[in-house]
């Protein structure tokens, strides 16, 4: 059993895979919260109810599964798992190069879905606690940059060393109770207003 409740959006354009996703996924204490019979309807039914997850077969009239997924991942990152009765080589690169965490190939049974689910969402923290480390990792050193602009502009234009020019930053930071990267905006900002 899976330790938190998801809310699922399930796509197959067969009427009994359907119908078993639902029952499945209700047993292992999961909310179904769309169910569609084509990529179309997914993207349309996942935009009106925004899943935590999505499990959709590939091949299906209208849009296909791999093309939904880009489509609803565009707007919002959400894991997903592929269920298919195809494996061909080509499917499976699409499948690589979008928000694919699982591939399961028909028939499926409660207990192929129940591992995949599991795996579908601890990958998707994952990556997403990458992205974020990443990203501020991104900006502390866009901050460092802007830091050492402001820094360069105190020792030229007050005439001061690198450790001094520091030590104004720092203090400017404290006496106005802002972070030392908005100071350091402020000067660079400055600086270029007077270069114009």
């Amino acid at each position: 059993m899976s330790e938190q409740t998801l809310r699922i959006a399930v796509a197959d354009d067969e009427p009994d895979m359907r119908d078993f996703f639902q029952k499945v996924l209700s047993h292992l204490g999961h909310e179904v919260v769309a169910v569609a019979e084509n990529g179309s309807e997914l993207v349309a039914l996942c935009r009106e109810t925004p899943p935590d997850l999505i499990i959709t077969d590939i091949v299906m009239p209208e849009m296909d599964g791999l093309e939904a997924v880009r489509e609803i991942c565009l707007e919002r990152p959400i894991p997903a798992i592929l269920v298919s009765a195809h494996h061909d080589a080509e499917l499976l690169d699409r499948a690589l190069r979008e928000q694919v965490l699982a591939y399961l190939v028909k028939p499926i049974k409660r207990g192929d879905l129940e591992p995949a689910i599991a795996l579908a969402i601890r990958r998707f923290r994952e990556f997403e606690a990458l992205h974020h480390q990443a990203t501020n990792l991104q900006q502390a050193l866009e901050d460092r940059k802007l830091i050492e602009r402001a820094k360069g502009i105190l020792m030229k234009r007050a005439e001061l060393d690198e450790p001094d020019a520091f030590r104004r930053l720092q203090k400017l930071s404290s006496d106005r109770n802002q972070k030392m990267v908005v100071i350091a905006r402020t000067i660079v900002e400055a600086e270029a207003a007077f270069q114009t």
